[in-house]
Parts: structure tokens; C-alpha cells; sequence
């Protein structure tokens, strides 16, 4: 790491002495300045010369004097401040708290302000993406066999999404926020927590990825915001809060049993799956991989998980938090 110069005391004192001699030297020039139309001014320009030779070898040992110079200095800043009351006083009288107050009021009264779950979609959106997966047919044309959704958490095209989205894919596809396309492959699978990491293969030039957040600190009832393309309409955002933590759940398709989710009451439905579940801060939590309905529709009832980004981002090989 690179060190701040240094500089030595001395060099510092001799270089104000310096200063001070150039401000006294100023002085004196103003005095030997013609007539401007000022009593002052008309009064130096009447000296006679030897009177203004004596002036400028009294300022010239005021700089060479520190005491003399400090009181100089000190003179001139008494002035400038006079100068600025002076200003103040017969300038705009200043803002009251009343008239802040007033000003704030009229901008809540006339404004049309976004809601907080408005300022987190916004804030995220940018980053979530529409992930297609197609296989072939029996006939041996490709169709699509399931739409999720994703998130870019590195801006070089690297993107989470839910590993049952993109299962048996031999083709993905990729709709970035821009309306961009492109394809892409799964470079990596975490499937106990049900999650595939993709690598998109023609990247936008403005991509933005989400910013992540640890779980660590949230509580039941916090707000949460679920962006997403649920049944394949979208971006499409839903608000709630958070119900619980350490959940467990099981598909009813799926064999295996997903554990330590985050339960959560904002709206999703098939296609919100990949999803990012935000704060209100537009941040990161988790990775929304399923619903709970105790009937054989594939609809919400009020209970959604999601994986929490901790174990989302090792999947992509990133840090913990």
C-alpha cells in the first residue's frame, strides 16, 4: 500500500512566511495603486514618493517579521468577515425550520412518491432475467418444456436460477431486461438446493447484476419483494414478508426434501421459480424454489421458499458473506 508523503515541519513554516510576505507585498501594491475613487485610494496616489518608499519598507519588514505578518493576516480575515455579515445582513433572511417544514409538505402533498416494494422491483429488475428451456419431441422438434426466471449476479453473464427450470434442457434460452436474447449453458449444479448456475453466452453491453445480502440479520416480518415471470408473464412483482426461517419442503413432483428455507408470503406461482426474493432495498436474499398447496394445483395459497442466497452463491462458487 502506498504511503502519504510527508512533509517536514520547517519547510511548512517557511513556506506561510513566504505566503505572508507575498500577501504584505499585495498590501502594498494596492497602496501604490492609482485612484479609484475611494478616500483610501486618492490618499495613497497624493503621497509623496518618499512617503510611499517609507510605506513599502514598512511592509516589507512587517513580512519579515512573524508577529507583524500573523497580525497582518489576522487583520485582513477580520475585514473578509465584516465583508460577509455585511452581505448577510442586507442579503435574503435565512430558511426557517417552519419554512423547511412547508417546503417538504408541498413536495409530499404534489408528488406522487413509489412505494418501497416499487423501489425494490425497480432496483432489481434490471438484473432478472427469462430463462426458457427447450428439448425435442417425439418428432424430433424442439419445443419448450418450462419457463422460470433467473438472476445475474456477476456481470459477466453468470446467472442462478432453479435447477428444475433448466433439468433435461438440451437448449436455453435467455431473455435479458433490455429485451436481448441469448443462449446459454448450465456450468454448474447444486441439487439439493435445487439450483443450476448458467453462463449466458452473448452478454449485454449494460448488463447489471443484483447486489447480494446476507440473511444474517433478518427477521420474521421483514419485507420481501419476489420478482419473476410467473406462468411466463412478466417481470411480474409481488410483495410480502418473510414468515419464517429454517423450512423445509418437498415437491410434489420432486424425491428429495429441500431444507433451511426462507418462508414467505409475496405471491408465486410456476415461473416465478429462479426468481430473486429482495428486501426492500432492492438486495438479494434468496433464490425463490417453490410453492406449498396442500391440493393438486399448482397455484399459491400463501406459503412460498425460497433458498437463502448464502447457500445460493456457493453454488456459483462466490464467497460467503
Amino acid at each position: 500500500m502506498r504511503k502519504p508523503a510527508l512533509y517536514s515541519p520547517r519547510v511548512r513554516a517557511q513556506d506561510a512566511q513566504a505566503g505572508a510576505r507575498a500577501a504584505a507585498q499585495r498590501v502594498a501594491d494596492a497602496a501604490d495603486a492609482p485612484a479609484t475613487g475611494t478616500a483610501g485610494a486618492t490618499a495613497a496616489a497624493a503621497s509623496p514618493p518618499g512617503r510611499q518608499r517609507r510605506w513599502r519598507n514598512a511592509a516589507g519588514r512587517a513580512a519579515s517579521s512573524p508577529r507583524v505578518m500573523w497580525s497582518a493576516l489576522a487583520l485582513l480575515a477580520a475585514l473578509l468577515a465584516t465583508s460577509v455579515w455585511h452581505g448577510r445582513a442586507n442579503g435574503p433572511a435565512p430558511l426557517t425550520q417552519k419554512d423547511i417544514d412547508a417546503a417538504v409538505l408541498r413536495t409530499l402533498t404534489t408528488q406522487v412518491m413509489p412505494s418501497p416494494a416499487a423501489r425494490a422491483a425497480e432496483k432489481v429488475r434490471p438484473a432478472v432475467v427469462r430463462v426458457m428451456s427447450y428439448a425435442k419431441d417425439k418428432k424430433g422438434q424442439e419445443q419448450e418444456q418450462g419457463v422460470g426466471t433467473g438472476v445475474v449476479i456477476v456481470d459477466k453473464g453468470v446467472i442462478l436460477t432453479n435447477l428444475h427450470v433448466v433439468q433435461g434442457a438440451e437448449t436455453i434460452k435467455l431473455v435479458f431486461a433490455d429485451g436481448s436474447e441469448s443462449g446459454a449453458s448450465v456450468t454448474g449444479v447444486q441439487a439439493h438446493n435445487d439450483l443450476a448456475v448458467l453462463q449466458a453466452h452473448t452478454i449485454p453491453d449494460d448488463l447489471i447484476a443484483a447486489t447480494m445480502r446476507s440473511t444474517g440479520d433478518l427477521v420474521s416480518g421483514d419485507e420481501v419483494v419476489a420478482v419473476g415471470f410467473p406462468f411466463g408473464i412478466g417481470p411480474s412483482t409481488s410483495s410480502g414478508v418473510i414468515s419464517g426461517f429454517g423450512r423445509a419442503f418437498k415437491s410434489p413432483e420432486g424425491e428429495q426434501e429441500i431444507g433451511n428455507l426462507i418462508q414467505f408470503d409475496a405471491a408465486a406461482n410456476p415461473g416465478n421459480s429462479g426468481g430473486p426474493l429482495v428486501t426492500m432495498d432492492g438486495e438479494v436474499v434468496g433464490i425463490v424454489t417453490g410453492i406449498l398447496n396442500p391440493t393438486s394445483h399448482r397455484t399459491f395459497v400463501g406459503i412460498g421458499f425460497a433458498v437463502p442466497i448464502e447457500s445460493a452463491a456457493s453454488a456459483a462458487g462466490l464467497p460467503p458473506f
